[in-house]
């Protein structure tokens, strides 16, 4: 086997035991807090910009997930597939950090007391995330951080408040990236390949999504999950992802 794929493999296993080793406690506190939340009907409000966009619909909707969870996109920062041109990468880059933006997106949604949120971001620096963690505590909403605290750390603050992500959440989950993302370093080739932050992120989003079933089933409270006709059947499969819809639509479109 060449020998990149053992470094790539090595290196996203080293993550993988570091997260074990170091964030359960985290993890643990964010699954307590997601589900006494949504036991309350309340909601778990998701924003990642830029390739953390795949960590929040690693959450919701997909087989194996359940409503009281809210991905919130916007395409202008997440929608890659153009590069350039219309809706180009230059302009998502831009519009990841004007501040003011994240208080326009959340003008969008009702919150309720029993709310939290989960945001994600890797560098934890982009202002729009940012300005959704200042918005969700001038709500008082608890929040949960999924970032890469070395990468942080080692990154300036973009925002004016001179904040990052890690200093505004309540929990903070280290996705345990090395500093840069990419891991694999190719002799003749100036810079590293082979990004790993969506490794963690994906592992830990289901941590959390498994254990919050777990709770809330414990509390008498199962959640409707989207299951697979694998499991029961193509009839009963589609009537639960009807059911589930429901349940979703029920919780996210609240009263005023």
């Amino acid at each position: 086997m060449t020998q990149v794929y053992t470094d790539y493999l090595e290196a996203s296993a080293k993550i993988i035991r570091d997260i074990q080793e170091t964030q359960m406690d985290n993890i643990e506190k964010a699954s307590q807090m997601f589900a006494k939340s949504i036991a309350a009907d309340g909601l778990v409000h998701m924003y990642g910009s830029g390739h953390s966009r795949m960590a929040v619909e690693e959450v919701f909707p997909r087989y194996g997930s359940f409503p009281g969870f809210h991905p919130i996109v916007e395409l202008s920062m997440t929608f890659h597939n153009q590069v350039v041109g219309a809706n180009g990468q230059r302009q998502a880059m831009f519009i990841e950090n004007i501040e003011g933006l994240g208080n326009r997106i959340m003008r969008n949604f009702v919150f309720k007391p029993q709310d939290c949120f989960l945001l994600f971001s890797t560098s934890g620096t982009g202002n729009v995330v940012i300005d959704m963690a200042l918005e969700a505590r001038e709500r008082n909403l608890p929040i949960v951080a999924i970032t890469g605290v070395e990468n942080s750390k080692q990154t300036a603050p973009k925002h004016s408040t001179g904040k990052k992500l890690l200093d505004l959440a309540d929990v903070v989950i280290d996705t345990c990236v090395p500093t840069g993302d990419a891991v694999v370093h190719i002799e003749g080739l100036k810079y590293p390949v082979g990004p790993t932050s969506t490794i963690p992120n994906t592992i830990i989003v289901n941590l959390i999504k498994v254990r919050t079933a777990e709770l809330l089933t414990e509390a008498g409270q199962p959640p409707l999950v989207l299951t697979s006709a694998h499991f029961i059947g193509k009839e009963a499969s589609a009537q639960l992802f009807e059911d589930t819809y429901d349940d979703y639509r029920r919780r996210v479109w609240r009263n005023q």
